[in-house]
């Protein structure tokens, strides 16, 4: 059976518009704010993927902080071979050293969080180091609050890792007991407004470089409104002939009473350039890159790059690989049951020579210490005796 609405003819659409603004179409359309989600796939793919700043962020700091040479030592010596230089110098058979670490240190930039799975033998150092994607590992707490256990899932299967193989590195948050806290997700406002003012000036492009403007109807006796048609007529053709980069600069033909009054940029577009530049800054603070090294205009803070450059490997680079090599020597010992320490050889980064340089010779002038102190205050273990 039929219900009888449906046999009523729809409702006729009036011919004219009732608005008094029907003489005036315009091109544009507000909006509302949208937040990127703070999950870690959806920050990566907008701040890492999305973003040329936050990319070259984490690219500038993750290649440095790998590239970065290492030492192996313990309270009495330095090693020139020892089993944990050689499981670095070869992680996997996939990656050296500067990939694995690179990895570790990308993770630690966009996550908050780095974990490392080792590759135990029967007995002895492992043999083997992988580092694990952060979106895909849920630490499983004791009722101590301790890590338990760690499930990795990939496709719907999961696996559960022993506690002491999975080095987990994080970074500080004050509100969370076992995950840290993303520098890109304390950027992640500044992305968004630099992803907008980007998509803005694409969309200013696709537009042929021109401002919103308004086709102005006037009927033939200067009064009255266009027909529905008339306006679903005018809307086609302005999309086909003259928006898009191909119809830049295409002369537009008016017929029937209408008119193009353009509208001039306001105050507010003429500051979007400074916006973007300023969410850009931003962004680089959050990581702790000085805006000068990434080419940002209009900041002064050093005098050059070299300390601009020198800046960003004492506050940034260093504090991040100290981090990750304690962290990880705390591992690895256990693991080899071996107390060892890796870490940064200060003396063959380019960037600190020159303060390297000023350190060793106010040690070295420092007569009231001994030389055992001396090494100490440069990093270097004590002399062995007869050596």
């Amino acid at each position: 059976m039929v219900l009888d609405f449906l046999k009523k003819n729809p409702a006729e659409v009036p011919e004219q518009k009732a608005s008094a603004a029907a003489r005036v179409a315009v091109w544009g359309q507000g909006g509302r704010v949208v937040w990127t989600p703070r999950d870690v796939g959806s920050l990566t793919r907008n701040g890492f993927l999305g973003n040329p700043v936050g990319f070259r962020c984490v690219k500038l700091i993750a290649e440095a902080a790998a590239a970065l040479p290492v030492v192996c030592q313990d309270g009495f010596q330095r090693y020139d071979m020892h089993p944990a230089q050689t499981l670095l110098a070869r992680p996997n058979q996939a990656q050296s050293r500067a990939d694995l670490m690179e990895a570790v240190f990308a993770q630690l930039l966009l996550s908050g969080n780095a974990y490392l799975e080792a590759v135990m033998p029967d007995i002895g150092w492992p043999a083997e180091l992988h580092v694990l994607r952060s979106d895909r590992m849920a630490l499983v707490p004791g009722s101590d609050g301790w890590p338990m256990a760690y499930d990795y899932t990939v496709g719907g299967k999961k696996h559960r890792f022993a506690p002491e193989l999975i080095c987990q590195i994080r970074n500080f948050h004050p509100q969370d007991d076992h995950y840290g806290l993303a520098p890109l997700q304390a950027a992640a406002t500044a992305i968004d407004v630099h992803n907008a003012a980007s998509r803005w000036s694409k969309a200013l492009l696709d537009n042929a470089a021109r401002p919103s403007g308004a086709i102005v109807y006037r009927g033939a006796d200067g009064a009255g409104g266009m027909t529905q048609d008339q306006f679903e007529r005018l809307q086609a053709e302005m999309e086909a002939h003259h928006q898009g980069a191909r119809n830049a600069g295409r002369p537009m033909l008016l017929e029937g009473g209408l008119d193009w009054k353009p509208m001039g940029f306001s105050p507010s577009d003429m500051e979007f350039q400074k916006t973007k530049e300023a969410a850009a800054r931003d962004i680089a603070l959050a990581f702790g890159v000085p805006p000068m090294l990434l080419g940002i205009p209009g900041d002064a803070t050093y005098a050059n790059y070299a300390e601009a450059n020198r800046a960003f490997y004492r506050l940034t680079v260093l504090p991040l690989a100290q981090k990750v090599m304690a962290g990880l020597s705390q591992w690895m010992s256990g693991l080899g049951g071996e107390k060892v320490e890796i870490m940064p050889d200060l003396d063959k980064v380019p960037a600190l020579s020159v303060e390297r340089d000023a350190q060793w010779r106010r040690v070295a002038e420092a007569d009231f210490l001994t030389e055992d102190e001396k090494r100490g205050l440069l990093g270097l273990p004590k002399r062995v005796e007869g050596a």
